[in-house]
């Protein structure tokens, strides 16, 4: 099961953050169709936020379908957003984690590393579309 956290200094909205950790779990593989996310209530209890943000979130998992809400039974993954086999993205992973830990070596923090990352990807894809 998933285990929210939030992030009050990031600037995102709460229940944009619940809906983007579903988002990524779903991509990585640690939910899958059939998976049930925690209740309202127990989201609310582990977060100290309004139930109505965690509703929210929920809302707008449901309306891209990626959600289906049970009434008396919970909310549950309906569809994955993975696409690639998850022992392709673990090599993937490790080879990742080879740059990071080389780049952390070179001196670089973690806002320098994801800024990298971040232009190295923007080009990758604009060259692909040219």
């Amino acid at each position: 099961m998933i285990e929210f956290h939030l992030d009050r200094r990031s600037g995102v909205a709460s229940y944009l953050q619940l809906v983007h950790q579903v988002k990524q779990a779903l991509r990585l593989g640690v939910l899958q169709p059939g998976d049930q996310l925690p209740t309202a209530r127990e989201v609310v209890a582990a977060l100290g936020i309004n139930p109505n943000t965690v509703l929210k979130a929920y809302r707008e998992l449901e309306r891209e379908d990626l959600v289906l809400a049970r009434p008396g039974m919970g909310t549950f993954i309906q569809r994955t957003l993975g696409a690639v086999p998850s022992e392709e993205q673990a090599e993937i992973r490790e080879r990742l984690a080879k740059v990071i830990s080389d780049g952390r070596g070179a001196g670089m923090g973690q806002e320098d590393l994801e800024a990298l990352f971040a232009a190295v990807l923007k080009e990758s894809f604009r060259r692909e579309s040219a």
